[in-house]
């Protein structure tokens, strides 16, 4: 069985008021993730994902383009030790 991975997603550009959180939540759960997205104050996005490393990497290739009005310039990564604390993939303030 593959490991668990836990990813920590900063993304930057137009990415607020284009429903990033809400296509981002509906992938991660498409794609059997668990974890969170929030907005943060400087107008980015901060992801927090868990799951199979492969799977979590199709949603770092998403955030790289995002939802069709988002502008994204930049994903930054950290790759984490799963907590396994998240039973689903929310939506956070």
């Amino acid at each position: 069985m593959e490991e668990k991975s836990r990813a920590h997603l900063i993304v930057k550009g137009r990415v607020q008021g284009v429903f990033f959180r809400a296509h981002t939540q509906e992938t991660a759960t498409r794609l059997g993730l668990t974890g969170w997205v929030r907005n943060m104050d400087d107008g980015g996005v901060e992801i927090m994902a868990e799951g199979k490393k492969p799977v979590i990497e199709k949603l770092v290739e998403w955030c790289q383009e995002g939802p069709p009005s988002a502008r994204v310039l930049s994903v930054h990564v950290e790759w984490e030790k799963p907590t396994g604390e998240f039973d689903y993939f929310e939506i956070t303030y």
